[in-house]
């Protein structure tokens, strides 16, 4: 499977503009640019997008694992809090800190911990991220 999104740009490195597609089209000539990642500028900016991906692939990935496991969840909340910072002469993504808020029925928090610690490290974009991922998982009523 592969799946395409693609970027513009145009000008300098602060006063430049960008926009950002994905192939779906869910975003199409989305902005972005230095203010939005760099201050509080309008758009999104890469490591929102980084983010928004990570939260969504654990969520499905504790989905199945949890599937594989026997139980179903009536809800998975996950956010994803990248961190973007100043490494030698460069910036480095960090972090991924997630969040996870989960109703699961009929499990308890051990199996439910240990389901979500094999996700954190399993679900494909925790793999690509060179980048210490934490997790606090937390099993809700």
């Amino acid at each position: 499977m592969i799946k395409n999104g693609s970027a513009a740009w145009k000008g300098s490195l602060k006063e430049g503009t960008g926009t950002i597609s994905t192939e779906t089209g869910v975003l199409k000539n989305a902005p972005f640019g230095f203010k939005a990642r760099f201050e509080d500028g309008p758009g999104t900016n890469p490591e929102e997008l980084i983010a928004a991906a990570h939260s969504a692939c654990f969520s499905m990935a504790l989905s199945g694992g949890l599937g594989k496991a026997g139980f179903t969840a009536d809800s998975i909340e996950t956010t994803a809090a990248v961190r973007l910072e100043k490494v030698g002469d460069g910036f480095a993504i960090t972090h991924s800190d997630l969040v996870c808020l989960a109703k699961v029925p009929n499990i308890d928090e051990k199996t439910f911990m240990e389901i979500a610690e094999q996700t954190k490290s399993g679900c494909p974009v925790s793999k690509v991220l060179n980048a210490k991922i934490s997790l606090s998982a937390k099993l809700t009523k």
